[in-house]
């Protein structure tokens, strides 16, 4: 199998890169980036400017998609920076690699995703699970994890105190609620991948605790 991994150098992304790397049944690893990752022979890290992908550029032509591509209002600086980077840069690569040939698709979303939603962030995660399943994939899978745990490169003081709360908290409570474990996640994308399952299927937070 051929894959394409947006996000490869975020905490998500960097997991299902490594599991990738490893995997056997994945013969070959495209990362579109904004900077450089450690060579494999497996892997064609290139760096691209995600506000001008190159449409016809042969790196588009893969079997599956793993989206893991994400930020925050905070770093993205506002709501327009925020939904280009995790609304409209995965739907364009969606539909530049479904146009050559991929037809399986699996999405690092989030707990509460909902195009109606009255919450910014929920709404934005909601229209994205929304518009990628217009694009005509055979097998799309959306990944809704809680409170992503793991260590970060960079700051994010707020899901910090979060985590040590829920992490206090986490025998008590739901599983829908506990923190979901960054490798866990990046599991649940990377099986998605390769099994390729007919139709759109979520995987719930309480499903990667």
């Amino acid at each position: 199998m051929k894959l394409l991994i947006m996000g490869a150098t975020g905490l998500v992304g960097g997991h299902v890169l490594t599991l990738a790397l490893a995997d056997p049944r994945i013969a070959a690893v495209t990362a579109p980036v904004r900077r450089p990752l450690p060579a494999h022979p497996k892997l064609s890290a290139l760096i691209v400017d995600y506000e001008n992908l190159p449409a016809d550029a042969p790196f588009w032509s893969v079997d599956a998609v793993i989206c893991a591509l994400g930020t925050t209002i905070r770093k993205a600086g506002s709501r327009d920076a925020f939904r280009r980077i995790d609304h409209d840069h995965p739907l364009a690569v969606a539909r530049l690699t479904h146009e050559r040939g991929a037809e399986i698709f699996a999405l690092n979303s989030a707990l509460g995703a909902d195009a109606g939603s009255r919450v910014f962030y929920s709404r934005v995660k909601g229209e994205l699970e929304r518009d990628l399943a217009t694009v005509g994939f055979r097998s799309l899978t959306l990944v809704r994890p809680g409170l992503i745990g793991g260590e970060r490169g960079e700051s994010r003081p707020m899901e910090r105190v979060a985590s040590v709360v829920l992490g206090c908290l986490g025998p008590v409570l739901p599983r829908a609620w506990r923190i979901n474990p960054a490798p866990r996640i990046a599991s649940a994308l990377l099986e998605a991948a390769v099994a390729a399952r007919p139709g759109v299927r979520v995987v719930t937070s309480g499903e990667l605790v």
